[in-house]
């Protein structure tokens, strides 16, 4: 495997009350990741456990835990986003867990694409970061 962090190996079904949701951050850029993480953890209501910097990395991730939250960018270091959220379709997790994509490459037809895999949440990463952010706190309200 690659490159990726796990910092907590609790699930959501044995989360204490009123503890932070989990999210897994699908990102390569170590810098975007940092600047995620600490706006995520801010938040109160959430809290990044575990990144991968590319498909493999984030499928083996989602196959063995459970995350409350996915934050997957397109273009990652091996692999693609694209891979991932077919996976989730797959596996049903688009309409139980907040799914969101968080890309450079918001071109419509990507967009299209997401919508086709069930994720609800699109966002240009250079101009709509903090919207990611006001849904991920609607979704835990």
């Amino acid at each position: 495997m690659g490159n990726h962090i796990v910092t907590d190996k609790g699930t959501a079904t044995n989360r204490p009350r009123g503890s932070a949701l989990a999210v897994l951050l699908i990102e390569d850029s170590p810098l975007i990741r940092r600047s995620l993480t600490e706006a995520i953890d801010a938040l109160g209501c959430w809290r990044v456990t575990a990144f991968a910097d590319s498909h493999d990395d984030a499928i083996a991730l989602l196959s063995t835990q459970h995350f409350d939250g996915v934050i997957v960018d397109l273009q990652l270091k091996r692999g693609s986003g694209f891979d991932v959220l077919a996976w989730l379709q797959e596996s049903g997790s688009t309409h139980d867990a907040f799914v969101a994509v968080l890309t450079n490459h918001a071109l419509p037809t990507y967009r299209e694409r997401c919508l086709q895999f069930g994720v609800r949440h699109f966002f240009d990463k250079s101009l709509e970061f903090d919207r990611v952010l006001d849904a991920m706190e609607a979704f835990a309200r």
